[in-house]
């Protein structure tokens, strides 16, 4: 079963499509109306396209009786989060909905009006797709397409020695959010109120791609990537796409007042800041010479960002906790094909 309302079930793929996703590719002229096997785009002269695609799975990044409105929302941000970290600009999207049964109206509904909430968050239009019925798990795959100016986009494998490592935002709250969603008594034991227990749930349900973050990182980063499998291995990737090693302190980590919280009750959760994943913040090294210039566009963007280690000559990434030691190895992040 499709998510936990209940009501009448949608007739047929038109009306799916001419009720709930259609109204969704109005603001773009491109999509057709969704009349069409395909759309059109064209890029803005002088830009490059950057492409990115990632699918969500039921049981996998998301619970199947989440609110509709959420599992959309994520769908869409986890994606638009990768073009946010390259500098793009997000311009439309393209989306395969696949459903184990035909989805109730109310159901539907409540997914497109997520759906919806996120593009206009983020400033970017269903341009088509296809929707099909699975044997499997509800899933979502979608290809998100933006643009920066042509030869700008910030790639990952352009670290340097020397460069001062950034993240937007704070670390592990999503972490803690779904284990607040797993266990309905930890919040009591970590002495979390309901409104704290809610903002590290809502960190999860509903990521927040750092779109305004795209400009300061185009004028000013070398290399930046989103942090989606864990600030340990993203940070690895990226390492090992620059042949460089890095050096993060642990006393740096941004952490939210929730996040601090919890940490007095179970210090061992600063390992979900470090290696848990799914924070969907951005990682950024950035030049000396330029880091005033990064912090002031970001401070302009309405963006936090935060000093939290250097890139080193090594080939290692050294985590050290606050008498310098490194971090005992561990789980360094997730990771689609190892047990958990």
């Amino acid at each position: 079963m499709v998510g936990k309302v209940s009501g009448t079930r949608i007739d047929s793929e038109d009306e799916l499509v001419r009720t709930f996703l259609a109204p969704l590719a109005a603001g773009f002229p491109g999509a057709l109306g969704l009349k069409d096997d395909c759309a059109t785009f064209a890029p803005t002269p002088g830009s490059e396209l950057v492409l990115k695609t990632d699918p969500v799975v039921a049981g996998v990044h998301f619970f199947a009786d989440d609110d509709p409105a959420d599992i959309a929302w994520k769908a869409l941000a986890v994606n638009v989060s990768d073009l946010a970290a390259k500098g793009a600009a997000p311009r439309i999207y393209l989306m395969s909905l696949s459903l184990p049964e035909a989805p109730e109206r109310e159901w539907m509904a409540r997914f497109a009006e997520g759906l919806g909430a996120a593009q206009r968050a983020f400033g970017i239009h269903l341009a088509g797709g296809d929707t099909d019925r699975t044997p499997g798990h509800l899933s979502m795959a979608i290809t998100v397409i933006g643009e920066v100016p042509a030869g700008r986009m910030v790639r990952r494998a352009a670290a340097q020695i020397g460069d001062v490592l950034y993240v937007s935002g704070t670390l592990g709250d999503s972490a803690l959010g779904l284990a607040l969603k797993l266990d309905g008594g930890l919040a009591a034991r970590l002495g979390l109120s309901a409104d704290e227990a809610a903002y590290a749930i809502g960190r999860y349900l509903r990521p927040q791609p750092r779109v305004a973050l795209a400009e300061a990182l185009r004028l000013h980063a070398r290399a930046a990537m989103d942090l989606s499998d864990g600030l340990m291995k993203d940070l690895g990737r990226m390492c090992r796409a620059s042949a460089v090693g890095a050096i993060v302190k642990v006393a740096d980590l941004p952490l939210s007042p929730v996040m601090r919280r919890a940490l007095i009750a179970e210090p061992a959760r600063i390992r979900d800041a470090v290696a848990a994943g799914d924070d969907y913040e951005i990682l950024a090294a950035v030049a000396p010479s330029a880091c005033a210039g990064f912090e002031a566009a970001a401070q302009q963007a309405g963006i936090a960002v935060t000093r939290i280690g250097e890139v080193t000559s090594g080939p290692d990434v050294r985590v050290l906790d606050a008498e310098g030691v490194p971090l005992a190895p561990g789980r360094s992040g997730w990771d689609h094909f190892q047990p958990r």
